[in-house]
């Protein structure tokens, strides 16, 4: 095909739009508690996966949302405040809320809006012609304002099937006052997909599709296909969360919706979406670096990224498989960043390697021979525990220590913790942690004592305390986070630690990871790996 057709099939193709909201939907998950750091992070890594909008949250209901919206936390996506219509009986300029939303940095403002009469009635206390004028009059004061308009429509479905000229009367509300999405939201996540496209069908008569968005949530496991079939009626927009988190049973998934959207012609052939083939080619990393974050085991039989997505044991399916992998696969588990785990020859694992080390900006020659050496150790250490999906700079320090690019800045001869607990001078319990470091410098021994308010923060501030030479090249370096996951039960269980450091200076973060039956030692290990790889970079651009 010449570079003309490519050019117009391309122009062509019809723009899907999605819109993630992890840190909002995804955050009412029964056992999942964002800190600050964890919605930066999250939210920078939506914006490199590429999803157009990131809903950071409620600016103005909690202190962490409001500290969240103080400044822009996304490049390139459209960074979204969530919050509630104008309350009845009160004018734009005289709703608190109202105004948080206005004043947030945010690009844009999602309001969620009763589109059912009976959640009117029941939860707003109002009359449905109020409400349908607090939708309009939100919408308006948000573009007034210079941002970017939309309305989740909540339990439209429901609210439409009770009373069908209601809901659409507070879709056509949104449209009209302005909304650049009108977003209708199976609330309960109770309808079927044959139900989602002919209603959608019929929203359209109110509002184009091309202004259109859907939000499922997964309680009969169709939030992905009812999101689906409301593309295939018409919407343009399609709401989730990473790994389908959420309330109850979840969200529909973007990491499942992502790759049918790229890779299925029924939608390819149609659709594009900001996601680039790069990204989707590390979708599995990000899938799991997310669930690292959260402390939490990856599920291993999610689709296309799941560990078991490919796995095949031995018998008739494996055997055909190996005569050709499209006997038993969907689609190329490459394509999605994972691997077939039949078929893990060398050279299969070592283009994973190779493709992972690219993404981390570290150029290598796939015939290497120091390759296989790498992949084999990198295997080693996952068997251990090491999960280096989430840490990426420690998988490029062992990286580049096999491709002899590391240098020594230091070497740690020995270190101690002592934790004591005792009545202070003033008769209070406390519990006070002391460290002891002992580091070699080009061939001189230094030894730093420091306390902390735990034995991991007492051994950073030691690590960190004389560093000679190098001392002024860790200015700014914190310890962002610090997560530990047990990985066999008991006490004496092997733990994973996973280390978010920062420089305050120019706000890059990195991970690090550490295992060990010793949870300090754990730390310890990730600790260093963070040092090192600050010092490591300041290296590279000084030079």
């Amino acid at each position: 095909m010449s570079d003309t057709a490519n050019a117009a099939e391309t122009t062509a193709k019809e723009r899907l739009y999605l819109f993630d909201t992890t840190l909002r939907d995804g955050a009412q998950t029964n056992g999942i508690d964002f800190t600050l750091e964890d919605k930066i992070a999250i939210a920078d890594m939506l914006d490199k996966i590429g999803i157009d909008y990131v809903e950071g949250g409620y600016p103005g209901a909690n202190p962490l949302d409001t500290a969240f919206f103080e400044k822009k936390r996304t490049k390139k996506s459209t960074f979204t405040a969530f919050g509630m219509t104008k309350r009845a009986g009160r004018s734009v300029e005289n709703d608190p809320g109202l105004q948080d939303l206005l004043g947030a940095a945010s690009d844009a403002i999602c309001f969620v809006a009763k589109s059912w009469d009976f959640h009117v009635k029941v939860a707003l206390g109002t009359t449905n012609e109020e409400n349908l004028v607090g939708i309009r009059q939100s919408v308006e004061a948000a573009v007034a304002a210079g941002k970017e308009a939309l309305v989740d429509c909540e339990h439209f479905f429901d609210g439409y099937k009770a009373n069908r000229d209601y809901a659409l009367a507070c879709t056509k509300a949104a449209y009209e006052g302005g909304a650049r999405w009108v977003v209708l939201c199976d609330t309960n996540g109770g309808t079927l997909p044959d139900e989602i496209e002919a209603i959608v069908k019929d929203v359209m008569s109110v509002v184009p599709g091309d202004h259109l968005g859907i939000h499922t949530h997964n309680d009969t496991e169709h939030a992905v296909a009812n999101s689906l079939a409301a593309v295939k009626a018409g919407v343009r927009q399609i709401q989730g969360t990473l790994n389908g988190i959420g309330e109850r049973c979840g969200n529909a998934n973007l990491i499942t919706l992502i790759p049918t959207l790229m890779l299925k012609p029924e939608y390819a052939d149609r659709f594009e979406i900001g996601v680039s083939k790069e990204s989707l080619s590390h979708l599995t990393q990000f899938s799991r670096a997310f669930d690292e974050l959260l402390n939490r085991a990856p599920d291993r039989h999610a689709a296309y990224v799941g560990s078991a997505a490919f796995a095949t044991k031995a018998g008739i399916h494996a055997s055909a498989i190996l005569k050709d992998p499209k006997t038993y696969e969907h689609v190329d588990p490459v394509s999605v960043g994972n691997r077939r785990q039949v078929l893990v020859s060398d050279q299969a694992g070592k283009s994973n390697l190779v493709s992972q080390l690219e993404m981390l900006g570290i150029e290598v020659d796939p015939s290497d021979r120091r390759l296989d050496n790498l992949l084999r150790e990198v295997k080693e250490r996952e068997a251990l525990g090491y999960a280096y999906e989430a840490a990426d700079a420690s998988f490029s320090l062992l990286a580049l220590r096999h491709l002899g690019h590391v240098p020594e800045f230091f070497e740690v001869k020995s270190f101690r913790v002592m934790v004591e607990r005792r009545y202070n001078a003033v008769g209070e319990l406390v519990t006070i942690s002391e460290a002891v470091v002992k580091l070699c410098i080009d061939g001189e021994e230094r030894m730093s004592v420091a306390e902390g308010n735990g034995p991991v923060n007492a051994l950073d501030i030691a690590l960190r305390k004389d560093l000679g030479k190098y001392q002024s090249e860790i200015e700014g370096l914190v310890l962002a986070d610090f997560k530990v996951r047990i990985l066999n039960g008991g006490t004496e269980a092997i733990t994973r630690v996973l280390i978010e450091s920062m420089d305050e200076t120019t706000g890059e973060r990195w991970f690090t990871v550490g295992v060990s039956p010793n949870i300090v030692d754990a730390s310890f290990q990730a600790l260093i790996d963070s040092i090192t790889y600050r010092l490591m970079k300041g290296s590279a651009s000084a030079r």
